[in-house]
């Protein structure tokens, strides 16, 4: 046991934020780091019961472009928590203004392409060697390679996806939108059955291995030719087509939904939304006329007004009974947390555990090496095989107020990449357990005297980086680093064991301490 403290320590002492973890240039007790394992020195390990409960999130997270990374598509249906279903809202821009299609344009079809996350290591792959390319009839060979796309929920259903058009103006790409926004629809664009996988076709030239056609994996969604025959090809050079303000109030924009309340939920790229529109138009070459096929592309990911519209009904389950209560001052014994704004977890340090380490700090000149709280998934309600959560974002809170900034922990020591925030353990299993750690939080409100309070709320997700690691919150700090974060498109959820004396996995704050 001695052996696990002097490992504690030594991270801690590696993970020293200059003099505040360890080394201070303070006297005792703040100058015992270096002695706590010299001399008989004393270290301990000891839990205090935290107060739990579930905090209402009022169903509603900011899912506008500017915070959402990846977008969801999809319905699942649970007894915890109940039904979640996911749409996606899009304004579509030219890639061109003001096109030519040419002489007698025809649109052979138009297709919504949309490239969700998939399981790259699970591929099935399809070879035809004697396929025939039917543009000039070349003599090739088609690989197709199948993958299943990442899903949440109960995968092996399909779903039917449904693209609408949008009838109200969606406005300018910089606003704030929040889930709960709707926006009103007109007719059908197009329907499809997705079985949850995706394909990648490959068609190579048997004479020379040259590279014919190929397309990376993705959904297509066959849409209505008549409705973009007559709304785009036939407006060649019109005014509406002439500028991108005509054009985005002419079309306003698509919705992708699905129609099932239950099945599964699935991210894709919001950046990359197309929609394809395939024609075919007069090519005169002397006294030759031909009609080769052509490919407009209408943008519907990057630039425009895009967000995810989020359902949610906890009509008589045991979360929304829960939120309802949402007991601060003893807790309750079960809490619940969901992603993409669903209910999260408060974890309060009571003032009575505060004042007894306090005690211990200055009259047993205790030095506090770890401080972190730990929650297990509970085994009674939570015994599936879900995804768990992989990861909680953590801010304080001071006097009712929600902190809009990172835990001092992590500001300090992310960019040293031995802390961990949240650290997940068993998530094959049930149950599974997650520590956060708040070991300089917590120091600063013993050994400083900090009135802050020790005071948390945990959401499902994580925080948003760059793509050099950075956290983009801290890269925009005036804006409040809570605000980037993956939590308006994560999925996941789970029901927590809260304070509940008498079980050993009831809500708890261990914390590791040397003494002289």
């Amino acid at each position: 046991m001695i052996g696990n403290f002097q490992q504690i320590f030594r991270a801690a002492a590696v993970l020293a934020l200059g003099s505040v973890i360890l080394w201070s240039c303070e006297p005792d007790p703040d100058q015992l780091g270096s002695q706590f394992f010299e001399n008989g020195a004393e270290a301990a390990q000891k839990s205090y019961p935290l107060i739990a409960y579930t905090v209402n999130n009022n169903d509603t997270i900011r899912t506008d472009g500017s915070r959402l990374q990846s977008a969801t598509l999809g319905a699942f249906y649970e007894p915890q928590f109940g039904l979640q279903k996911s749409s996606f809202v899009t304004q579509i821009r030219l890639s061109s203004t003001n096109p030519d299609f040419g002489a007698n344009a025809v649109l052979d079809s138009a297709v919504l392409v949309l490239k969700p996350a998939y399981a790259a290591d699970s591929v099935t792959t399809t070879t035809l060697e004697d396929y025939v390319f039917p543009d000039g009839d070349v003599a090739a060979k088609k690989v197709v390679n199948t993958y299943p796309v990442t899903k949440y929920g109960k995968a092996k259903r399909p779903l039917n996806i449904k693209v609408e058009e949008v009838t109200e103006f969606l406005g300018a790409n910089d606003q704030q939108i929040r889930s709960n926004r709707n926006v009103a629809t007109g007719e059908v664009l197009g329907t499809q059955v997705f079985d949850g996988s995706i394909s990648s076709v490959k068609v190579t030239k048997d004479a020379d291995n040259s590279v014919l056609f190929e397309r990376t994996p993705s959904i297509r969604v066959p849409l209505d030719n008549a409705f973009f025959q007559n709304k785009i090809i036939n407006k060649a050079k019109s005014p509406e087509l002439a500028d991108v303000a005509s054009f985005i109030r002419y079309i306003k924009g698509i919705k992708v939904s699905v129609t099932e309340n239950d099945g599964y939920i699935f991210n894709f790229d919001p950046n990359t939304v197309e929609i394809n529109l395939y024609y075919k138009n007069d090519k005169v070459e002397g006294s030759t006329t031909t009609r080769p096929q052509s490919v407009f592309v209408l943008n519907a990911g990057a630039g425009n007004t895009h967000f995810n519209q989020i359902t949610t009904d906890h009509t008589g389950t045991p979360s929304a009974a829960a939120v309802a209560v949402g007991d601060t001052i003893t807790g309750a014994a079960k809490v619940y947390a969901q992603g993409m704004g669903g209910p999260g977890i408060g974890l309060k340090v009571p003032e009575e555990t505060i004042a007894s380490v306090r005690t211990m700090y200055e009259k047993d000149k205790i030095g506090i090496i770890a401080a972190k709280m730990r929650i297990f998934t509970d085994l009674e309600t939570w015994n599936n095989n879900y995804k768990k959560p992989l990861s909680f974002v953590v801010k304080q809170k001071v006097n009712k107020v929600d902190l809009n900034t990172y835990l001092v922990d992590l500001s300090a020591l992310y960019t040293t990449g031995i802390y961990n925030l949240v650290k997940a353990y068993d998530l094959e299993k049930n149950p599974a357990y997650y520590d956060v750690g708040i070991t300089q939080t917590f120091k600063n409100i013993i050994e400083k005297g900090e009135t802050t309070g020790a005071h948390f709320i945990l959401n499902v997700g994580a925080y948003s980086i760059d793509a050099g690691g950075n956290l983009l919150g801290t890269l925009n700090a005036a804006q409040g680093p809570q605000n980037f974060t993956t939590r308006g498109f994560t999925p996941n959820r789970a029901v927590f064991v809260g304070t509940d004396p008498g079980n050993e996995n009831s809500a708890k704050l261990i914390l590791t301490y040397g003494k002289k």
